[in-house]
């Protein structure tokens, strides 16, 4: 028995281990039980949350609106986010920051910046000399970098959504345009670094949108494959996509939806701002032409009268949207004048001449991308604000040859909405229904790297080589594997965009920089002199595009193998352990793990990727690490477009993988040999055959980046302090302006309730004047010294004048509540004294309570009606002014004290088995007498007081609130008239058991 326990005692360990990791994970999914999402616009920000009962809700922020300006005003002393910094952006521009998410990972030379300076020429841009990059300077003491203004937008939504969720956030999803490319993907982390968020997944807003619309109609979704067409126009840009719904086949849940991103265009200028900014440049001209004989300054030249002038284009491009023409005016525009304009909607089509001509451009980009054509898209749906503009409907609908546009979708929040629902699916702390998602890559990213060759005998030359890493239109999330076979010293290649053909000139002067990372590699030749004896396969570089679609090189190995003789002995004590613990969880290697396995994926001799010349042996190995969703075979997959080709050699080496997975099952083990060794012979199967021994060595990398430098870690710790520093700043003044509020409320609030007939009755005419000078005296302070009062000395000033005031409150507060006090008291005494009556008018032979169980609960009655006798007559003596002797803290006590008492029977009374009755010779029940108790029925019912034994019997006193705990504080009440009568007794002759507060 004991060597059994022993045995059992690894087990239990190991299971106890496994207890202790779920309940870590359950703590820690404690403080992450609701998750955001932030749809950051260029114009404004939308924000939804999931919670414990409350599913993908959009978050309304101070204003009770459901979308937020995305503008901050920065000033020495304070900031201002949403509609507050927009109403700021009148009185102070320069400080008033919107659109600044067109200068996230730019250099200052790129062409936006000086569109930027263009467009918003109030704004002071400085040179950071460092990352090449711009800083916002608000004054000689305030300077931002984009990123710095993008992560206090951040942490004001996380702000918003907190406060609507009532709980601390810190998992998020945020929106970023597809356009964005690595520089600029990397920056919106960075700051949601600042703003100290989680950042799940950066998911691209016509993905989110797409995600959304499959979401709420999966019901629609069906093997066969719908192509939709999103056209998303917003307020800085236009994205068209097209997508695929189809239900496919997983290998985790079976059936379920998917969509796949198969083609997109973009227009990074095309949007509702341009409009905007031609509106307004024709009403500064026209109220140039006002003035035109007043030798008036250009309007142009003032920033506030150009902030009015933008803020009203904009509610003009509104209204002309659903009107004809409509009456431009603003109120004192500049130097007190007044400015009025007639604008029609003819006059502002003919300003957008040309961008309405860039309206197909996006449509034809994302056709060519997915090699489809307008006929095989079944309904082409409008997304984005600037869609409502009629003539974008008119050229859009001409050039998509369809009946109609699709109107079907919230084209404000449906990004949100499905972002948040990627959260929840991505979060721990919530189960979602699953929807496949399968975003493409924009930009493709290729390998460069260049050695030497020996084309003739002593005649060497360097060869370039290059290996398309990830394909344009091909999927992601990605692992990829790449190998270099023919390097065995330390050298460098390099990671760049692929061909980006298919922008315009303009798009890749915008774009920047080309070249991502030059990789710089130590330590390969080391590795090949500690493994001598062993067989090279090649330095492998390991590759990731994440959810993100950010590329991060994850390792690079040199990979060595060869073939030793298999030995039980070699199979170490840790192994046996582990594989052991494996078992007791039916655990062991699956299939998934192997294939997704980078270290105990078995390799072939790698064939040469696509569109390689190079000799044999000397080819680039490219493996794909993840493996797509397997679709269902019923219907075929829609078409791959050419871009997203898998190379000839991925496809080999996928291949035979797969096939050698299938040579080595376990039943086939005697086959599993050295590469082009025949089986052995029956008399020979004893030998142990021989197996592969891989040897792994971790190679130094140093990265060079290329197209943007990230903040180095001292400067983003900073950056992070900076902002912290700025929240409690904020922090801190929210609480002085509550105090002060609090302060201010208080002395006008009392100096009312001086003049009330209630206080009036309980205070002095002396008492009153002392009050109201110090109210006064308060007020006057505060208007005086209250503005450079610190939180704690109106907090002390509050204090006093409540100490003050309290005396004259508590004797209000006490005559208020003595009604209700003293009825519930009284209650509780009629109730004790019946229930006290009908215990003592149980039998002899019934009695289930004692002599002096009953005595206490009468003497406590008593007390308590002396009691309260006396302290009325003694209240009643004392003038009003007085502190009161009659307090209803007492009067709640004394209830305390006597409903314990009554609990304490009824307690007992309940857990009292009943006494049998006699029976008769017959053995039937005798029948009781006239003047027998209820007792004897079954139940005791207790007649009240001068009732006679034919009346109607009444219930059993039951208690206001149920519990019967002792020490409950509730009265008790007694059943009247109508009471429900009591059960009769079964024909067996059994009683049933007593119920709750029964006699």
């Amino acid at each position: 028995m004991a060597d059994k326990v022993r045995r059992q005692r690894p087990r239990r360990r190991v299971c106890w281990a496994l207890v202790a990791v779920l309940l870590a994970d359950l703590l820690a999914l404690s403080d992450t039980l609701a998750v955001m999402s932030v749809d950051l616009g260029s114009e404004s920000m939308k924000v939804a949350i999931v919670k414990p009962g409350v599913p993908m809700e959009i978050v309304l922020n101070k204003e009770s609106r459901r979308k937020t300006p995305v503008i901050v005003t920065l000033k020495e002393n304070e900031r201002f986010f949403g509609d507050s910094a927009a109403s700021m952006a009148i009185k102070n521009p320069k400080a008033t920051l919107r659109y600044f998410q067109h200068l996230l990972g730019k250099q200052a030379d790129n062409p936006h910046v000086a569109l930027y300076q263009a467009r918003f020429p109030e704004h002071e841009l400085t040179f950071d000399p460092q990352r090449q990059t711009v800083h916002f300077q608000i004054s000689s003491q305030l300077q931002f970098s984009p990123e710095e203004v993008l992560g206090m937008v951040l942490n004001y939504s996380r702000s918003l959504a907190e406060d609507f969720a009532e709980q601390p956030i810190k998992d998020a999803v945020i929106t970023v345009p597809v356009f964005f490319n690595q520089a600029e993907r990397r920056a919106v982390l960075q700051a949601a670094r600042m703003a100290g968020l989680k950042v799940l997944q950066l998911i691209n807003d016509n993905t989110a949108t797409a995600l959304s619309y499959g979401v709420f109609r999966r019901k629609d979704i069906n093997t066969t494959a719908q192509n939709i067409m999103f056209y998303d126009m917003g307020s800085g840009s236009t994205v068209c996509t097209i997508v695929t719904y189809q239900m496919v086949k997983t290998k985790e849940a079976g059936m379920q939806p998917q969509l796949q991103i198969r083609g997109v265009g973009f227009d990074r200028t095309l949007g509702g701002l341009e409009m905007e900014l031609r509106l307004r440049e024709r009403l500064a001209g026209l109220f140039n032409e006002q003035r035109k004989g007043q030798r008036a300054k250009d309007v142009r030249e003032n920033p506030r009268a150009m902030a009015k002038l933008l803020r009203e284009a904009n509610r003009l491009k509104t209204v002309l949207s659903a009107n004809a023409d409509h009456m431009a005016q603003i109120e004192g525009l500049m130097d007190d004048v007044d400015f009025k304009a007639k604008v029609t909607r003819v006059e502002f089509e003919e300003l957008c001449a040309d961008l309405f001509e860039r309206v197909p451009g996006p449509v034809q980009q994302a056709l060519q991308s997915a090699e489809m054509s307008l006929d095989e898209i079944e309904q082409v749906i409008l997304v984005g604000g600037a869609t409502r503009v009629p003539r974008v409907q008119e050229v859009l609908l001409k050039a998509v040859g369809k009946e109609e546009l699709g109107k079907n979708i919230n084209a404000d929040e449906a990004a949100a909405m499905g972002a948040v629902y990627q959260a929840a699916a991505l979060s721990k702390a919530f189960k979602v229904k699953p929807f496949v998602v399968r975003d493409a890559v924009v930009y493709p990213i290729l390998v460069e790297f260049t050695r030497e060759v020996e084309e003739e005998p002593g005649i060497h030359s360097l060869k370039h080589n290059k290996r398309v890493l990830f394909s344009r239109m091909g999927p992601y999330p990605q692992r990829k594997v790449i190998t270099f076979n023919r390097y065995s010293h330390d050298f460098n290649f390099h990671i760049n965009y692929g061909d980006l053909g298919f922008l315009g000139p303009e798009d890749l002067r915008v774009f920047g920089s080309q070249n991502l990372t030059t990789v710089k590699l130590k330590g390969v030749g080391d590795s090949f002199k500690k493994y001598p004896d062993y067989e090279s396969k090649g330095i492998k570089a390991h590759f990731n595009l994440d959810e993100s679609g950010v590329l991060s090189l994850d390792r690079v190995e040199s990979v060595f193998e060869t073939l030793v003789e298999d030995s039980a002995e070699e199979e170490s004590t840790l192994t046996k352990l582990g594989n052991t613990i494996s078992s007791l969880f039916g655990g062991g290697t699956t299939p998934d793990a192997k294939e997704n396995g980078t270290d105990t994926v078995q390799e072939e001799e790698e064939s040469p990727a696509e569109g390689s010349k190079d000799e044999p042996g000397e080819q680039v190995e490219l493996k794909e690490e993840a493996e797509a969703p397997v679709e269902d075979g019923s219907q075929p997959p829609p078409p791959e477009p050419k871009g997203d080709a898998t190379p000839e050699g991925e496809k080999a080496t996928e291949k035979e993988n797969g096939d050698k997975s299938e040579a080595q099952k376990p039943s086939e083990k005697a086959e599993a040999g050295p590469e082009g060794v025949a089986p052995a012979p029956e008399g020979e199967k004893k030998q142990k055959p021989a197996r592969k021994r891989r040897m792994v060595e971790e190679i130094g990398v140093e990265l060079v980046v290329l197209d943007l430098p990230d903040l180095p870690e001292d400067k983003l710790a900073q950056s992070v302090q900076k902002l912290q520093d700025l929240t409690l700043r904020d922090l801190e003044k929210q609480e002085r302006e509550k105090a002060a509020n609090s302060l201010e409320a208080f002395i006008f609030e009392t100096q009312d309730k001086l003049y009330q007939p209630e206080y009036q009755e309980v205070s002095t005419e002396e008492q009153r004047e002392e009050i109201s000078g110090k109210l006064s005296a308060a007020s006057t302070w505060l208007e005086d010294e209250g503005v450079g009062a610190t939180t704690v000395m109106l907090k002390e000033k509050l204090a006093e004048l409540r100490k003050l005031c309290q005396g004259l409150f508590f004797r209000v507060e006490e005559r208020k509540k003595w009604p209700e006090r003293l009825s519930a008291l009284d209650n509780l005494l009629n109730h004790s004294s019946m229930f006290l009556k009908g215990a003592r008018l149980i039998p002899e032979m019934d009695q289930i309570f004692t002599e002096v169980e009953m005595t206490t609960l009468e003497k406590v009655i008593n007390e308590t009606w002396a009691w309260k006798n006396a302290t009325l007559a003694e209240q009643a003596k004392l003038p009003a002014t007085e502190k009161p002797v009659l307090l209803s803290k007492d009067i709640e006590a004394k209830m305390m004290a006597l409903d314990r008492e009554v609990q304490y029977l009824l307690n007992k009374a309940k857990f009292t088995k009943p006494r049998p009755r006699p029976k008769d010779k017959n053995g039937t029940r005798a029948e009781p007498p006239l003047n027998a108790s209820a007792s004897d029925q079954g139940e005791k019912v207790i007649p009240p007081a001068g009732q006679t034994e034919d009346a109607e019997p009444i219930s059993e006193p039951e208690k206001v609130e149920t519990g019967s705990e002792p020490g409950d504080t509730e009265p008790l009440e007694l059943g009247g008239p109508g009471a429900e009568p009591e059960q009769k007794e079964q024909s067996t002759g059994q009683k049933r058991p007593l119920k709750n507060d029964e006699l």
